[in-house]
């Protein structure tokens, strides 16, 4: 009797939670929630810069500026089950990241104290369908949560709505975080690799510093151009972090970086302006082309940046700063971070990083 018993029970159980997760669903529109890791306000809410402020854009960087990298939405919910459903641009895959992290999203929900992953919301992978619907996370217990959903890295959102149990509450919570640090970069920044959205090395660093960190990595085009300038200059953070040298070569570096840093200091006098060394290449152990054009970068970036945070106050230069060990192992194309690679590489930056924003108050 006893085992017909807990037999039973189990069923009852296994039966209620199908009952729960099969709860109807209500959906409400994700711009009436808080959108945050924006440099400044845009129209289109879902969009990372407002692209017409920019003339000197290229049609390229227009579209690349549009996508939702690095934006995250917060509220809370007392929902046991939270779906998304969403709409996307076509585009182009990259064959070195996952669906997920290219317009899929990520969520996390406040754990005692932390934030803690907590599921994914799969899009589908035939890549003529632009309309999704995912489950975020299912059968949570009760209670209200305090939800941040990173929205898709490498997609154009057209339309967005959180879907919640049919009686739940959702409601905007203001930004939990206290500080702005922009992120300006190339492919390393902008996520190339990354399983999820919410592993970018950019994102990690928001939760761990207490900050929004706008994420305004261009992959293959962060090479010291007059619209980035204006990018920083006409707006205001905390401070301001570049991955600039890992997309510019030596003749690049040596050409602009001194005047970039220049027009930018006159507009921000004090505000911290941090420097990144860029990767050592894993592909460049055995291709002699690669590793000269590697070597050659590195080197102007630390010549130059000798130079730069001599002449102007509050400037920084972290080297190495993508620091992924010497086994060739952290990274998934012999350039970008796979996991391993923004683990080890974290290891190194945070505290380099934090040391540096402490100083100015930034804890």
């Amino acid at each position: 009797m006893k085992r017909i018993f807990i037999a039973m029970t189990a069923l009852f159980v296994v039966a209620a939670v199908t009952a729960q997760e099969k709860k109807p669903l209500k959906y409400v529109n994700a711009s009436t929630l808080t959108i945050i890791n924006k440099i400044h306000n845009t129209d289109k809410p879902f969009e990372r810069l407002d692209v017409e402020r920019y003339s000197s854009l290229t049609k390229n960087a227009a579209k690349t500026f549009r996508q939702s990298t690095g934006l995250a939405l917060v509220f809370s919910t007392d929902s046991r089950n939270i779906y998304v459903r969403w709409s996307v641009g076509p585009r182009k895959f990259v064959a070195n990241s996952t669906d997920i992290y290219m317009r899929g999203m990520d969520i996390y929900i406040r754990h005692e104290g932390e934030w803690a992953f907590a599921g994914v919301a799969c899009p589908k992978t035939d890549p003529a369908v632009l309309e999704f619907e995912s489950p975020l996370v299912r059968r949570m217990g009760e209670g209200v949560k305090e939800c941040l959903v990173y929205l898709p890295a490498y997609a154009h959102i057209n339309s967005l709505e959180i879907g919640i149990d049919e009686g739940a509450t959702i409601k905007p919570m203001p930004s939990p975080f206290k500080h702005k640090i922009v992120f300006i970069g190339s492919s390393l920044t902008h996520g190339e690799g990354t399983p999820r959205p919410g592993i970018m090395y950019v994102a990690q660093l928001g939760r761990r510093l207490n900050a929004e960190t706008p994420n305004l990595g261009h992959s293959g085009q962060c090479k010291l151009q007059q619209h980035f300038v204006d990018f920083v200059c006409d707006n205001k953070a905390d401070a301001f972090v570049f991955d600039a040298f890992s997309n510019s070569t030596a003749d690049i570096i040596n050409e602009r970086l001194y005047d970039f840093v220049k027009q930018i200091r006159a507009k921000h006098k004090e505000t911290p302006l941090i420097f990144l060394q860029t990767t050592k290449r894993a592909s460049a152990l055995f291709d002699l082309g690669a590793r000269k054009r590697n070597d050659d970068q590195r080197a102007a970036a630390e010549a130059l940046m000798k130079v730069v945070c001599r002449d102007f106050k509050n400037v920084y230069f972290i080297n190495p700063a993508f620091e992924m060990g010497n086994d060739n192992e952290g990274t998934i194309d012999g350039t970008h971070m796979s996991d391993l690679g923004i683990y080890r590489a974290l290891q190194h930056l945070e505290p380099k990083l934090r040391e540096i924003l402490e100083r100015h108050g930034i804890k």
